[in-house]
């Protein structure tokens, strides 16, 4: 019998047809150039030497077939040598990878893409050609960096993500044994979608180094590509990608097995015999039957065990096991337990919406415990409620709420705890930053601008975070950033579309403040955008953006601008990265972080297209203007509210050891 497909389903794998063409006789799918190093001039000595090597690459196209896939060659000597090569995906035709790169030696050749730069790399769907002015052939570069990522979510992520890994580990082995360091393979993740996968290396490196690159492009996929339904991972020396659908030419290498399952009844043109087919109905019976008794067993132990256990709790792990309140539900002696009755000794800190403590659960799990000592203005039902629809936000960047209780007097919320306290006491640490290097940086950076992506546009409800601020930015084991205080906006009922400014005094550090909320009391997404923007300039520099501006010390933004102004943006890079960073990805957050602080909030680009500019270097950026200077409104502002005490509180600089704002004042 023949498996019909309904409609849509088969006018959607038209689509990937259409869009992801198994064959390719024309140009490639995507491109991406990356142009960085120095810069030469037309018909110059570095000119002729290029196109002698870029002549000598197409030449071998013509060679025989065990030669065609990669080709590497030089041109020249001295300071004008230039170094290059390319490589075709291990599964095309001859004449795809022939085409493919005919269509980047043209691009260079006709100046299409970085047309004087000495250093190039330009990827394409079936192919990359590279030249440089630095010998780079044999040896491993892991960097610039390029991630893709499929815009649609899988759906069964708990199954998906293990699986995948399982399958891009076991191609990553596959490859680095492979005589072409390339293989491709696929894995069933459920009855009618697989998973494939793709590994490649330069032909030019050795296997160790391989291993090394593309175990590394591993590890970033879950920066990408968190539980979506594609995503790859380029670098100068490999290359990982993953897809739902077959996306490589050739038949699958060697497939990594699936995780054995248990078999289903499924629809097929087998032609076995009637009684080959029953026995399969019959066994698959039996199976079931003892799944299902065992699922009832499992079941009856675990309710016993909480009956016995009412008193404890349970750490929700995914957010579909978040389907009531109850499932957030803490119980205060389990609380008091773990923080040893709120003990000072386990005090992190103290912020305006109450204290914050660490616990330590029977199992030995650590949380974070923050009380609260005001009132919500909601609710308990309410309160619940919106507890309940915070919880369920749920990103690699956010700092997870786990859950809450309610009794008596004490309203608390229990968080994940996070070891390496917050970005401010990193990068304003004489000490503390020699640990923060560019790659580092540059990732926490990407890190927060993924993370106030999924507040304003990809999660359930647009979420405007309203105090982001380095102090509320904490890091992971890893150094991982992760956003926190979003939820205290819904909790305490802060207007998301208008504020006053006694409560802005209450929860923003002034510094971070865009002026249409400093002044106005307005705030949008693009005031979290004009925060951002401060936080990438305090991480390059090592500065704070001060409120006030004299004529000693010109705030952050002031002086940002004066050194890009005067074409010196890379002298405000902080001392102790001295030359270790890439000045490519430096000059283009700051030209991000001016961007995001505009002062007309109309010219302020949204967290999309933050995140397109920091992935992407074929992406054109504006120019930005003047940045925002509103320090003397700013004074004249709060001084007219009267409300001294929040002032006070507001301009004192706030450290977050865990999800709540700890003051500690010193001179800023």
């Amino acid at each position: 019998m023949v498996f019909l497909f309904p409609t849509l389903s088969f006018i959607f794998i038209l689509l990937i047809l259409h869009f992801n063409p198994i064959t390719s006789q024309t140009s490639p799918l995507y491109c991406i150039p990356i142009c960085s190093g120095g810069t030469y001039t037309s018909n110059s000595v570095f000119d002729s030497n290029l196109q002698l090597l870029l002549s000598s690459l197409s030449s071998n196209l013509t060679s025989n077939d065990d030669k065609r896939f990669f080709f590497n060659a030089t041109a020249g000597s001295n300071s004008d040598k230039v170094y290059g090569l390319y490589q075709c995906r291990g599964d095309v035709t001859s004449d795809i990878c022939k085409n493919c790169v005919e269509t980047a030696i043209t691009a260079f050749k006709t100046k299409k893409w970085c047309p004087i730069w000495k250093k190039a790399i330009l990827w394409y769907d079936e192919c990359m050609l590279r030249y440089s002015n630095d010998s780079f052939i044999s040896v491993r570069q892991e960097d610039p960096t390029i991630y893709m990522s499929n815009p649609n979510a899988i759906g069964d992520a708990n199954r998906f993500n293990p699986m995948m890994s399982k399958l891009m580990d076991g191609l990553v082995t596959q490859a680095v044994n492979s005589s072409n360091l390339f293989a491709t393979g696929n894995a069933n993740y459920s009855l009618l979608e697989n998973v494939y996968g793709l590994a490649q290396c330069t032909q030019d490196i050795t296997g160790t180094d391989c291993n090394i690159c593309l175990r590394k492009a591993l590890t970033e996929i879950p920066k990408c590509c968190a539980n979506k339904r594609g995503g790859r991972v380029l670098k100068p020396s490999c290359y990982i990608r993953y897809e739902t659908y077959i996306f490589y030419q050739s038949k699958p290498i060697a497939p990594v097995p699936p995780t054995p399952r248990i078999p289903f009844p499924t629809l097929t043109n087998d032609t076995r015999s009637k009684g080959q087919k029953s026995s399969s109905r019959t066994t698959v019976i039996i199976v079931l039957l003892i799944v299902i008794g065992v699922v009832l067993l499992l079941s009856s132990i675990a309710i016993c065990l909480c009956l016995r256990r009412k008193n404890e709790f349970k750490i929700v792990k995914d957010v579909n096991e978040i389907s009531s309140v109850e499932s957030l539900q803490f119980n205060i002696g389990t609380v008091r337990a773990a923080t040893e009755n709120f003990c000072d000794a386990n005090k992190l800190g103290e912020g305006g919406f109450g204290a914050v403590y660490k616990g330590i659960l029977s199992d030995g799990r650590e949380i974070a415990v923050k009380r609260l000592s005001r009132n919500s203005g909601l609710g308990v039902e309410e309160f619940k409620k919106e507890v309940l629809l915070v919880a369920k936000l749920q990103h690699q960047n956010l700092v997870r709420l786990l859950g809450f209780c309610l009794e008596g007097d004490e309203t608390l919320l229990i968080y994940e705890f996070l070891p390496n306290t917050s970005l401010d006491r990193f990068i304003f640490d004489p000490i503390k930053r020699t640990h923060l290097n560019w790659e580092r940086r540059y990732n926490i950076i990407g890190g927060i601008a993924r993370g106030l992506l999924y507040l304003h546009e990809d999660s359930r409800h647009r979420i405007i975070h309203q105090d982001l601020k380095a102090s509320n930015v904490l890091l992971d084991a890893e150094m991982n950033p992760k956003i926190s205080d979003f939820v205290m906006a819904r909790l305490f009922k802060v207007d998301q579309t208008q504020g006053n400014t006694s409560t802005r005094a209450g929860m923003q550090c002034s510094g971070y403040m865009a002026p249409e909320y400093a002044m106005h009391g307005q705030f949008s997404v693009k005031s979290d955008v004009f925060s951002f923007g401060v936080l990438v300039l305090e991480t390059i520099t090592g500065r704070k953006n001060s409120l006030y501006e004299s004529e000693s010390d010109q705030n952050l933004l002031s002086y940002v601008w004066r050194h890009w102004d005067e074409g010196t943006a890379l002298e405000l890079i902080e001392p102790s990265l001295e030359d270790c960073y890439s000045r490519t990805e430096v000059t283009r957050c700051i030209h991000i972080g001016l961007l995001c602080v505009q002062e007309d909030m109309e010219m302020r680009p949204t967290m999309a297209s933050v995140v397109l500019m920091l992935n992407s270097y074929s992406v054109t950026m504006p120019l930005p203007s003047t940045p925002a200077h509103f320090v003397s409104t700013i004074k004249e502002s709060y001084n007219t509210t009267g409300d001294d005490e929040a002032y006070t509180n507001s301009s004192s600089h706030t450290v977050s050891i865990n999800e709540v704002s700890i003051t500690e004042l010193y001179p800023r």
